[in-house]
């Protein structure tokens, strides 16, 4: 293939550029915050999940503490209902009896329940505590995560202006190959990760390896005009003033 040398010189720009285009794309890819977002949105279920079970847990015991203080408060309207009819002295001694030994038996059961019903809000007081304590873990999750979406956003904003930048370029220069040279430099490209390199002191600045004798003295017989291929790797090769031919 023939291609002017200044033409040929272009490659090395818009190789220059691919380059950069492709440093662009890897730091969008690999961003600390992508990783750190993906590991704490892993997380969201679990931690949601935990606030549904505490939440859960304390309305549970919550209705337990409401059992709890009516079942007190029959005993407690029962005992009054008892004391105002001794007090009232209305029946006969065998029944005033009765409501003596009821009275003292509603005492015992009110004292148990009420037992039960301090016990059962110390239950409420530690539940709410974890209730607490996971609503306070979703929601500083959710702040690191609008934090690193926000810095991820910011990046990936920055590194696309810039890589619209580059591809302008690209463009430009794209735009002024002939279409058999780009071609072939997009083919090798793609083949190898880069399409065009330096022959700089007889060395490929591409795979790094030396000319042997007979590629030498073929590429110094070369009009200026040949299309150069590495041997070895398959790149373009651009002669330079350091190319050493």
């Amino acid at each position: 293939m023939k291609a002017n040398p200044q033409m040929q010189a272009r490659l090395l720009d818009l190789q220059e550029l691919d380059t950069r285009l492709s440093q662009l794309d890897h730091r969008m890819r690999s961003l600390p915050e992508l990783t750190d977002i993906a590991r704490l949105e892993a997380q969201d279920e679990d931690l949601q999940a935990e606030v549904v079970r505490t939440s859960t847990a304390l309305g549970d015991l919550e209705r337990d503490v409401t059992k709890a203080e009516q079942a007190v408060q029959q005993v407690r309207d029962r005992a009054a209902r008892d004391e105002a009819r001794l007090a009232s002295g209305t029946g006969s001694a065998k029944d005033l009896q009765g409501l003596q030994h009821e009275l003292e038996s509603l005492a015992r059961r009110q004292q148990v329940l009420e037992d039960e019903q301090l016990e059962v809000m110390e239950r409420v007081e530690a539940a709410q505590v974890q209730a607490d304590r996971a609503a306070a873990a979703v929601q500083a999750h959710e702040g690191e995560l609008e934090h690193l979406r926000k810095a991820r956003d910011e990046q990936l904003a920055a590194l696309g202006a810039e890589r619209e930048e580059v591809a302008g370029g690209r463009a430009a220069i794209t735009d002024d190959l002939a279409a058999d040279l780009l071609a072939l430099y997009e083919r090798v490209r793609q083949q190898t990760g880069m399409g065009a390199a330096h022959l700089a002191q007889r060395r490929c600045g591409g795979c790094r390896l030396e000319l042997n004798a007979v590629d030498l003295s073929r590429f110094k017989a070369a009009d200026e005009d040949e299309v150069l291929r590495c041997e070895e790797c398959g790149r373009i090769l651009v002669r330079t003033e350091e190319s050493g031919l």
